[in-house]
C-alpha cells in the first residue's frame, strides 16, 4: 500500500493550496480518508476526513469553513483544498487511509499513511 501526498509549497498568509493523496495497493473506496497535520515542536493533529463514498466529512475546529476535503473514487486519490491560509497552518501535512471509519480524529485508527508534504504560510 502507498499513499502519496503531494501539492505543498510555500504561500502567503490568505492564499489557497490543493493538496492530493494518490493511493495505490488498497481497493480506495473501500477507506475512510483522512488528513493530518504536524507542526514543529508539535504533536499530529487531526485535520479532515471523509467517508467512503463522500458522503460525509468531518474538519478540525480550526479549519471548518476554510479547509474542504475532498475524494475521487475513479482515480484512487483525495485532496484538502486549503484556503485563506494562516500562519498557524504552516506544517508537514499527512493523508491516512483508515478501514472502519471510526473515531477518524485520532490518528491511531488509521491503518496506512503517507509521506507527508511540507506547507509553509509565511506573513
Amino acid at each position: 500500500v502507498q499513499l502519496q501526498a503531494s501539492g505543498g509549497g510555500l504561500v502567503q498568509a490568505g492564499d489557497s493550496l490543493r493538496l492530493s493523496c494518490a493511493a495505490s495497493g488498497l481497493t480506495f473506496s473501500s477507506y475512510h480518508m483522512g488528513w493530518f497535520r504536524q507542526a514543529p515542536g508539535k504533536e499530529r493533529e487531526f485535520v479532515a476526513a471523509i467517508s467512503r463514498s463522500g458522503s460525509r466529512t468531518y474538519y478540525a475546529e480550526s479549519v471548518k469553513g476554510r479547509f474542504t476535503i475532498s475524494r475521487d473514487n475513479a482515480k484512487n486519490t483525495a485532496f484538502l483544498q486549503m484556503n485563506s491560509l494562516k500562519l498557524e497552518d504552516t506544517a508537514v501535512y499527512y493523508c491516512a487511509a483508515d478501514r472502519y471509519g471510526y473515531e477518524l480524529e485520532l490518528s491511531a485508527r488509521y491503518d496506512y499513511w503517507g509521506q507527508g508534504t511540507q506547507v509553509t504560510v509565511s506573513s
